[in-house]
């Protein structure tokens, strides 16, 4: 019973920290009236009006990973729970901690460190979180209580984990556009990630 309540308060507070970070990225963009969030990726509005708040935000969700890992950690049985799902959602929050304190490369022009540090680590991030599910949903796998949900989970997990390389490799879309649905697709697995550790197991 400690370790159910436990994992639903992890999940809680994870949840809310997933909607504070969806609340200000949207807030934000309308600050930066020099961009377009069609062209733009999420990165250039760390930067200038409002990037502090975006930067604060990147924190929160680093965090909300962390706790989600944790969550899920003591909601699986024994024989079903992995450390390397936890382990990877943490790395995938340090990542989005320097990616939120490094500047990224502007347009037009040249390339810097600090560019290529920010760029590694949003990589980082993308690849350590989108592993982290894929992981997590086939752990749900052993545990009798929370099978049901695997089938839901993974699919959309795989659909991420494909979504984060397609995004690498193709850039048929407008940037921001594209980075934007994968970023989307992504919080629709931890949010109902989130919602599942708050609500419990699916009842058989």
């Amino acid at each position: 019973m400690e370790r159910s309540t436990a994992a639903h308060r992890l999940g809680t507070a994870a949840w809310l920290g997933l909607l504070l970070f969806v609340v200000t990225a949207v807030a934000v963009q309308p600050m930066r009236e020099d961009l377009h969030w069609l062209d733009a990726p999420l990165s250039l509005y760390l930067m200038g009006p409002g990037g502090h708040w975006l930067q604060a935000a990147y924190f929160v969700l680093a965090a909300a990973l962390g706790l989600l890992g944790a969550g899920y950690y003591l909601a699986l049985s024994r024989r079903a729970r992995s450390a390397a799902p936890w382990l990877l959602f943490v790395g995938a929050g340090l990542g989005l901690c320097v990616t939120a304190l490094a500047h990224s490369n502007l347009p037009g022009r040249e390339p810097t460190l600090e560019g290529w540090l920010h760029g590694t680590a949003a990589q980082t991030a993308f690849l350590c979180v989108t592993t982290a599910m894929l992981l997590q949903s086939w752990r749900l796998r052993g545990d009798p209580h929370w099978r049901s949900r695997f089938p839901a989970a993974f699919a959309l997990a795989l659909a991420c984990f494909v979504a984060i390389w397609v995004d690498a490799l193709w850039h048929g879309m407008p940037r921001g556009l594209e980075q934007r649905l994968v970023i989307g697709l992504i919080l629709v697995w931890l949010l109902q990630a989130a919602r599942w550790l708050r609500v419990g197991p699916a009842r058989r």
